[in-house]
Protein backbone atom coordinates (compact mmCIF):
# COMPACT_ATOMS: atom_id res chain seq x y z
CA UNK A 1 0.00 0.00 0.00
CA UNK A 2 1.27 3.41 -0.96
CA UNK A 3 1.74 6.44 1.18
CA UNK A 4 -1.99 7.85 2.18
CA UNK A 5 -3.04 11.11 0.44
CA UNK A 6 -3.17 13.86 3.21
CA UNK A 7 -3.51 16.76 0.77
CA UNK A 8 -4.04 18.07 -2.51
CA UNK A 9 -2.88 20.94 -4.78
CA UNK A 10 -4.72 22.07 -7.78
CA UNK A 11 -3.65 24.05 -10.67
CA UNK A 12 -6.49 26.74 -10.94
CA UNK A 13 -6.86 27.78 -14.95
CA UNK A 14 -8.59 24.79 -16.82
CA UNK A 15 -8.77 22.49 -13.75
CA UNK A 16 -11.08 24.28 -11.27
CA UNK A 17 -11.79 27.80 -13.49
CA UNK A 18 -13.12 27.51 -16.62
CA UNK A 19 -10.23 30.11 -17.93
CA UNK A 20 -10.49 32.57 -20.50
CA UNK A 21 -7.31 34.31 -20.35
CA UNK A 22 -5.56 34.04 -23.83
CA UNK A 23 -2.46 32.40 -23.02
CA UNK A 24 -0.99 32.83 -26.27
CA UNK A 25 -1.16 36.58 -26.20
CA UNK A 26 -0.05 37.07 -23.38
CA UNK A 27 2.95 34.97 -24.16
CA UNK A 28 3.55 36.88 -27.66
CA UNK A 29 2.85 40.33 -25.71
CA UNK A 30 5.57 39.93 -23.01
CA UNK A 31 8.26 38.32 -25.61
CA UNK A 32 7.74 41.26 -27.55
CA UNK A 33 8.31 43.55 -24.83
CA UNK A 34 11.57 42.19 -23.58
CA UNK A 35 12.41 42.33 -27.21
CA UNK A 36 11.44 45.86 -27.63
CA UNK A 37 14.33 46.61 -24.04
CA UNK A 38 17.19 44.45 -25.91
CA UNK A 39 16.64 41.88 -22.73
CA UNK A 40 16.08 38.81 -25.48
CA UNK A 41 16.86 38.22 -28.56
CA UNK A 42 14.30 38.37 -31.58
CA UNK A 43 13.45 35.40 -33.53
CA UNK A 44 13.20 32.88 -30.79
CA UNK A 45 10.64 30.35 -31.38
CA UNK A 46 7.79 30.09 -29.64
CA UNK A 47 6.60 26.61 -30.17
CA UNK A 48 8.68 25.27 -27.05
CA UNK A 49 7.96 28.09 -24.50
CA UNK A 50 5.21 29.15 -22.19
CA UNK A 51 4.99 32.66 -20.87
CA UNK A 52 6.87 31.55 -17.60
CA UNK A 53 9.36 30.06 -19.43
CA UNK A 54 9.87 33.24 -21.79
CA UNK A 55 10.10 34.95 -18.85
CA UNK A 56 13.00 32.69 -16.74
CA UNK A 57 14.88 33.25 -19.62
CA UNK A 58 14.92 36.88 -19.28
CA UNK A 59 15.55 36.50 -15.68
CA UNK A 60 18.67 34.42 -16.08
CA UNK A 61 19.85 37.03 -18.26
CA UNK A 62 20.53 39.94 -15.58
CA UNK A 63 19.42 42.28 -17.40
CA UNK A 64 15.64 42.51 -16.27
CA UNK A 65 15.80 45.72 -13.83
CA UNK A 66 12.90 46.06 -10.88
CA UNK A 67 11.33 49.04 -12.98
CA UNK A 68 10.96 46.74 -16.31
CA UNK A 69 9.84 43.66 -14.17
CA UNK A 70 7.18 45.50 -13.08
CA UNK A 71 6.05 46.79 -16.16
CA UNK A 72 6.15 43.25 -17.49
CA UNK A 73 4.01 42.07 -15.30
CA UNK A 74 1.68 44.68 -15.78
CA UNK A 75 1.53 43.24 -19.39
CA UNK A 76 0.52 39.68 -18.24
CA UNK A 77 -2.25 41.18 -15.33
CA UNK A 78 -3.66 42.96 -18.34
CA UNK A 79 -4.61 39.67 -20.25
CA UNK A 80 -4.91 38.06 -16.59
CA UNK A 81 -7.69 40.34 -15.24
CA UNK A 82 -8.96 40.84 -18.77
CA UNK A 83 -9.26 36.80 -18.71
CA UNK A 84 -10.77 36.38 -15.49
CA UNK A 85 -13.80 38.57 -15.81
CA UNK A 86 -17.17 36.23 -15.87
CA UNK A 87 -15.00 33.24 -14.93
CA UNK A 88 -16.97 30.27 -13.79
CA UNK A 89 -15.72 26.57 -12.22
CA UNK A 90 -15.19 23.52 -14.30
CA UNK A 91 -18.28 20.98 -13.72
CA UNK A 92 -17.94 19.25 -10.51
CA UNK A 93 -15.03 21.73 -9.40
CA UNK A 94 -17.25 23.09 -6.37
CA UNK A 95 -18.81 19.51 -5.32
CA UNK A 96 -15.21 18.05 -5.51
CA UNK A 97 -14.47 20.88 -3.23
CA UNK A 98 -17.07 20.83 -1.03
CA UNK A 99 -16.50 17.22 -0.58
CA UNK A 100 -12.64 17.50 0.17
CA UNK A 101 -12.97 20.30 2.82
CA UNK A 102 -11.79 18.74 5.94
CA UNK A 103 -10.85 15.79 5.26
CA UNK A 104 -7.56 16.79 3.24
CA UNK A 105 -5.33 19.62 2.92
CA UNK A 106 -6.16 21.46 0.08
CA UNK A 107 -3.81 24.20 -2.08
CA UNK A 108 -4.05 26.12 -5.16
CA UNK A 109 -0.57 26.64 -7.10
CA UNK A 110 -1.08 29.69 -9.66
CA UNK A 111 1.56 31.19 -12.11
CA UNK A 112 -1.59 34.03 -11.95
CA UNK A 113 -1.10 36.99 -9.58
CA UNK A 114 -1.99 36.11 -6.49
CA UNK A 115 -4.84 39.28 -6.31
CA UNK A 116 -6.50 38.01 -9.94
CA UNK A 117 -6.42 34.45 -8.40
CA UNK A 118 -8.32 35.40 -5.18
CA UNK A 119 -11.01 37.98 -6.73
CA UNK A 120 -11.77 34.72 -9.17
CA UNK A 121 -12.08 32.26 -6.32
CA UNK A 122 -13.74 34.49 -4.62
CA UNK A 123 -16.48 35.49 -7.08
CA UNK A 124 -17.09 31.65 -7.18
CA UNK A 125 -17.15 31.08 -3.48
CA UNK A 126 -14.42 28.24 -3.42
CA UNK A 127 -11.63 30.90 -1.76
CA UNK A 128 -12.20 30.47 1.72
CA UNK A 129 -12.20 26.18 1.20
CA UNK A 130 -8.29 26.49 0.53
CA UNK A 131 -6.11 26.19 3.10
CA UNK A 132 -3.30 27.45 1.38
CA UNK A 133 -3.29 29.85 -2.17
CA UNK A 134 0.43 30.54 -3.96
CA UNK A 135 0.29 32.93 -6.59
CA UNK A 136 3.20 34.03 -8.65
CA UNK A 137 4.58 36.17 -6.06
CA UNK A 138 5.39 33.85 -3.82
CA UNK A 139 7.45 32.15 -6.14
CA UNK A 140 10.96 32.57 -7.49
CA UNK A 141 10.69 30.96 -10.69
CA UNK A 142 6.92 30.55 -11.91
CA UNK A 143 5.85 26.94 -13.23
CA UNK A 144 7.39 24.84 -14.83
CA UNK A 145 9.86 25.41 -11.99
CA UNK A 146 9.16 23.93 -8.80
CA UNK A 147 8.93 27.00 -6.47
CA UNK A 148 5.44 27.08 -6.30
CA UNK A 149 4.93 23.72 -4.88
CA UNK A 150 7.99 23.91 -2.70
CA UNK A 151 6.30 26.69 -1.14
CA UNK A 152 3.33 24.41 0.00
CA UNK A 153 5.73 22.07 1.02
CA UNK A 154 7.68 24.17 3.28
CA UNK A 155 4.40 25.42 4.70
CA UNK A 156 3.29 21.95 5.89
CA UNK A 157 6.39 20.61 7.07
CA UNK A 158 4.88 17.51 8.52
CA UNK A 159 3.41 16.12 5.31
CA UNK A 160 6.17 14.61 3.09
CA UNK A 161 5.60 15.42 -0.93
CA UNK A 162 4.53 11.98 -1.39
CA UNK A 163 1.38 12.26 1.00
CA UNK A 164 0.57 14.94 -1.28
CA UNK A 165 -1.41 15.18 -4.69
CA UNK A 166 -1.49 17.23 -7.61
CA UNK A 167 -4.22 17.89 -10.02
CA UNK A 168 -3.45 20.55 -13.16
CA UNK A 169 -4.33 20.36 -16.95
CA UNK A 170 -1.06 21.38 -18.44
CA UNK A 171 2.64 20.05 -18.49
CA UNK A 172 4.19 23.02 -16.57
CA UNK A 173 1.28 21.71 -13.62
CA UNK A 174 2.99 18.24 -14.30
CA UNK A 175 6.82 19.39 -14.26
CA UNK A 176 6.68 21.10 -11.50
CA UNK A 177 5.17 18.68 -9.44
CA UNK A 178 7.16 15.90 -10.72
CA UNK A 179 10.34 18.34 -9.87
CA UNK A 180 9.29 18.61 -6.19
CA UNK A 181 8.57 15.18 -5.85
CA UNK A 182 4.65 15.55 -5.41
CA UNK A 183 2.48 12.66 -7.31
CA UNK A 184 0.41 14.18 -10.28
CA UNK A 185 -2.78 13.24 -12.29
CA UNK A 186 -3.54 14.78 -15.63
CA UNK A 187 -6.75 16.60 -15.97
CA UNK A 188 -7.96 16.94 -19.59
CA UNK A 189 -4.44 16.98 -20.34
CA UNK A 190 -2.59 16.95 -23.95
CA UNK A 191 -0.62 13.65 -22.66
CA UNK A 192 1.16 13.25 -25.72
CA UNK A 193 2.52 16.74 -25.05
CA UNK A 194 3.27 16.23 -21.53
CA UNK A 195 5.37 13.07 -22.20
CA UNK A 196 7.44 15.17 -24.46
CA UNK A 197 8.13 17.62 -21.92
CA UNK A 198 8.94 14.72 -19.59
CA UNK A 199 6.01 14.71 -17.69
CA UNK A 200 4.12 11.01 -17.43
CA UNK A 201 0.91 11.30 -14.91
CA UNK A 202 0.13 8.36 -12.40
CA UNK A 203 -3.35 9.06 -13.74
CA UNK A 204 -5.20 10.84 -16.76
CA UNK A 205 -9.33 11.95 -15.97
CA UNK A 206 -11.33 13.70 -18.02
CA UNK A 207 -14.62 15.12 -15.60
CA UNK A 208 -13.19 15.68 -11.87
CA UNK A 209 -14.65 13.45 -9.82
CA UNK A 210 -12.19 11.61 -11.11
CA UNK A 211 -10.10 12.95 -8.18
CA UNK A 212 -12.56 10.88 -6.01
CA UNK A 213 -12.09 7.81 -8.24
CA UNK A 214 -8.55 7.77 -7.89
CA UNK A 215 -8.49 8.59 -3.99
CA UNK A 216 -10.38 5.53 -3.69
CA UNK A 217 -7.86 3.50 -5.92
CA UNK A 218 -5.17 4.73 -3.72
CA UNK A 219 -7.68 3.83 -0.40
CA UNK A 220 -8.21 0.06 -1.81
CA UNK A 221 -5.18 -0.94 -3.03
Amino acid sequence: MGYEVKGIIFDMDNTLLQSRIDFGAMKRDIYSYLCSYRILPEGMSMDDHTTSTIIAEAMKTGLLTDELSLKMWDVAKKHEVQGMIGAKLEPGALELIQQLHGQLHLALVTNNAEEAALTALEENRIAHYFDLIIGREAMGFLKPAPDGYLEVLKNFQAISPQEWLSVGDAWVDGKASQDAGIPFIAYRGDITRMNSMGVFPLAEIQDLHGVLNYLQSRISN
